[in-house]
């Protein structure tokens, strides 16, 4: 019976370890995954008003406006191209 109840208190121990894990993803990591990957896309397709080139050759732009028009005031930075 000893061993029965070790197992089950490892059982436990386990499933409440993965629900930690898996409330951690969905709380902390998952938004910032998403903002990136919305972000991205509207920088993309952004229509800007102001650029300019910062030290490493990227081009950094302010007062952007997604190409849909629903967002506006956005940040992009454009890596230069390495050829």
């Amino acid at each position: 019976m000893k061993e029965a109840t070790g197992e089950l208190n490892m059982t436990v121990i386990a499933v409440v370890a993965i629900a930690a894990v898996g409330a951690f993803f969905t709380i902390v990591i998952w938004p910032r995954i998403k903002n990136s990957l919305s972000n991205s896309t509207d920088c993309a397709n952004a229509v800007c008003e102001q650029c300019s080139t910062n030290a490493n050759g990227d081009r950094v732009c302010d007062r952007c406006t997604s190409s849909d028009g629903t967002k506006t005031n956005l940040h992009c930075t454009y890596k230069a191209s390495e050829e």
